[in-house]
């Protein structure tokens, strides 16, 4: 009896505690309800999957991706630097679309209303094709494996480490590797988006964007911004065509401009007016540290850390302290924040299972938390639309056969069972990439794929071509682990658009085809209208390529490729890098501002400070309207940042047409020393 009563009790209690946790979410899915962004769109009828994917949006895609590859792919080899492209191809995407149906309902012939839906297929779409740009190694490991980079260093610059580029096997390569971490993830889409809930912070502030596009107050401010980006491009294009005038040869023009003095362009100290860049003073601290001390007292040690009769470009020389030390601090960025993410990974799950046992105690099956509206109706548009789980695993394999049988044939070093582990544990490594991703807005794709190069790179060993085989791995692993969790940034924007699942997934798969196209066509064009490609001293000197090489040289030579005292000062500042890393976490989000990041004060530890001296400026300028007028700047930065960046990017294509053709400019501009200066008009008047 008493056992009876005591179990009654126990029970009762449960009921009581369900029923306030019930109550408590309901209250707070009520006033969720009051802001809800689903009841704007109530009246208006989301299109079946089908229509989602018009002929227009697609159109437009092919066209925005073509745009975005230029300019990612004039980053690529510039600087390295890659900013985010969402927004501008959200916005572009509604303004071009918004302007065609205008246009049509003038007309009489507008079938189908442009829609929130259609919106986020063309952002889609647009950042699957120019996000090839970035993991086809344009400017990293695939121009790395190049003969151009190999005769940069003096180690395993045999035929068996080199693949000079091609359209052919590079369209191919591309085909065979981008498509696994699409079908890898798709099975664990429900899990990432309904179960876990996962933030993905730059896929929620897409989707806030395009849903605001298409209320009437948002459709009047995307006008402005369209506009305020369209003044800024037509800026940047045409000032980028004015500096061409005056490079009739190299070393010529404004991008050589003397700013601080010819010691300090000797340097790399310079401001090179490009319209591009706007970041913070991270790497203006790298750029001081580096050419404004390190490699000037190094550079006072030739005779004795390294020998005076090597060449300038030589590793075993100051290029080798240039491209180490900056590669210890990277690979110690990207370790700290890898095990940042893998803690942070394995305590999310550990917190959601524990919150999906919790709540089968509370209730045996019959427990559901009170969803908003907002919620509710996105659940339910997400799961309509399912795509078969048998599907995506076949395909995976499928795709991993062809691959495991085509790779060799392109990389003679790369064997099959190679390709095959990496296969095994890419979808484990595309799991953690998309799920960290989800929760801290990082891609570590990069990180995995410099994983794969000392890994299979030390497995294939120096004499069998392992720096090739090593660079062709980590093709593979970013190329896997990217489109992962670009796949998974879309599905979250898709569910907070309405947009169905599988008009997200075949449009991922169309922007990933033509960018597997396009990628290679547009890199093939700067391959062939500059000569100089990849050279230190060029105007697209593809800095990651030859970080890369030397990252493959290091994990198949071990520590025999260094110069004298250079892995002292990489055990440094590989220490340096996981600690400043540490006192950024440890301080919190307040104070970490004022502290700088180890992987911007590494990026021009090898390139220079001439680009840092722009983003210093550009931030400057920010920071200045922010305080003049911080809401116009918020809502107007981005666009100015788009139009900017565009335009300059932009430049690229008819500058390479130029080049083919060989059209040079009419003037050189050129600065010299008041000595060397009249040096030149001696000789001129003799």
């Amino acid at each position: 009896m008493d056992r009876s009563s005591s179990i009654t009790k126990k029970t009762d209690g449960d009921e009581n505690e369900r029923n306030i946790v019930i109550t408590a979410e309901q209250e707070e899915a009520n006033n969720n309800d009051a802001g809800s962004i689903e009841k704007t769109f109530e009246g208006t009828e989301v299109p079946p999957w089908q229509k989602q994917l018009t002929v227009r949006a697609l159109v437009v895609s092919f066209v925005l991706g073509i745009l975005f590859t230029f300019i990612v792919m004039k980053l690529n080899l510039t600087t390295g630097i890659i900013p985010s492209l969402n927004v501008s191809a959200g916005l572009l995407g509604f303004f071009f679309v918004k302007t065609w149906s205008k246009f049509l309902e003038k007309s009489g012939l507008l079938k189908q209303p442009f829609t929130r839906q259609e919106n986020t297929v063309i952002q889609t779409c647009v950042v699957a094709t120019s996000g090839i740009a970035f993991s086809g190694g344009f400017g990293s490991y695939l121009f790395g494996m190049s003969e151009v980079i190999a005769k940069q260093s003096t180690e395993a610059n045999d035929s068996q480490n080199v693949k000079n580029p091609s359209l052919s096997w590079m369209i191919g390569f591309l085909f065979v590797v981008s498509y696994l971490g699409l079908f890898s993830v798709v099975p664990l889409r429900k899990i990432m988006i309904i179960d876990f809930k996962l933030i993905y912070p730059s896929g929620t502030a897409t989707a806030h964007l395009i849903n605001s596009f298409h209320t009437p107050q948002g459709a009047k401010l995307a006008k402005k911004q369209v506009r305020t980006l369209g003044k800024f491009f037509s800026f940047s294009f045409v000032w980028a065509f004015f500096q061409w005038f005056f490079t009739a040869t190299e070393a010529c023009g404004f991008n050589n401009f003397p700013t601080f003095g010819l010691k300090a362009y000797e340097n790399r100290f310079y401001f090179d007016f490009s319209a591009t860049y706007l970041i913070n003073i991270s790497l203006l601290i790298g750029s001081v540290l580096s050419w404004g001390i390190m490699w000037p007292l190094i550079k006072e040690r030739k005779g004795d850390w390294y020998s005076s009769e090597l060449k300038s470009d030589s590793l075993h020389g100051l290029q080798g302290y240039k491209v180490f030390i900056a590669i210890a601090m990277i690979l110690g960025d990207g370790l700290y924040n890898f095990i940042k993410v893998l803690a942070h990974k394995l305590y999310g799950l550990y917190n959601q299972f524990q919150e999906k046992n919790k709540r089968l105690d509370l209730s045996a099956s019959t427990y559901t938390p009170a969803l908003s509206y907002d919620d509710k109706k996105r659940t339910q548009l997400f799961l309509k639309d399912q795509i078969p789980t048998w599907i995506a695993v076949s395909s995976y394999i499928a795709i991993a056969v062809i691959s495991s049988a085509t790779l060799p044939h392109i990389f003679r070093p790369l064997k099959w069972y190679y390709i095959i582990v990496i296969y095994i544990f890419a979808p484990a490594l595309a799991f953690c990439n998309a799920y960290g991703c989800g929760l801290t807005d990082w891609s570590l794709a990069s990180t995995y794929g410099k994983l794969a190069i000392f890994v299979i790179g030390a497995w294939a060993g120096g004499s069998h071509g392992g720096v090739l085989a090593g660079l062709a791995a980590c093709g593979v692993m970013m190329n896997i682990v990217s489109t992962a969790s670009d796949l998974t940034q879309d599905f979250k924007t898709g569910y907070m658009t309405l947009a169905s699942p599988r008009s997200m997934f075949v449009s991922q798969i169309i922007g990933t085809a033509m960018g597997c196209v396009i990628s290679p066509c547009v890199f093939w064009l700067f391959y062939k209208a500059f000569p100089d490609i990849g050279l230190s001293g060029s105007q697209y000197k593809a800095p990651y390529a030859l970080v890369y090489r030397n990252m493959a040289i290091l994990g198949v030579e071990g520590f025999s490729a260094l110069p004298d005292h250079c892995l002292t000062l990489c055990y440094v500042f590989f220490i340096a890098a996981v600690v400043i890393n540490g006192v950024r976490d440890a301080v919190g989000v307040k104070w970490a501002r004022f502290i700088p990041l180890p992987m911007a004060i590494a990026i021009p530890f090898y390139l220079g400070g001439y680009f840092t001296i722009d983003m210093c400026v550009g931030s400057l300028i920010l920071f200045v309207w922010e305080k003049i007028d911080k809401a116009k700047a918020d809502a107007f930065g981005p666009a100015v940042a788009s139009g900017l960046i565009c335009g300059d990017g932009i430049w690229a294509l008819p500058n390479s047409v130029l080049a083919l053709a060989g059209v040079k400019a009419p003037i050189c501009m050129k600065f010299l020393s008041r000595k060397d200066n009249a040096r030149v008009d001696a000789f001129l008047g003799s």
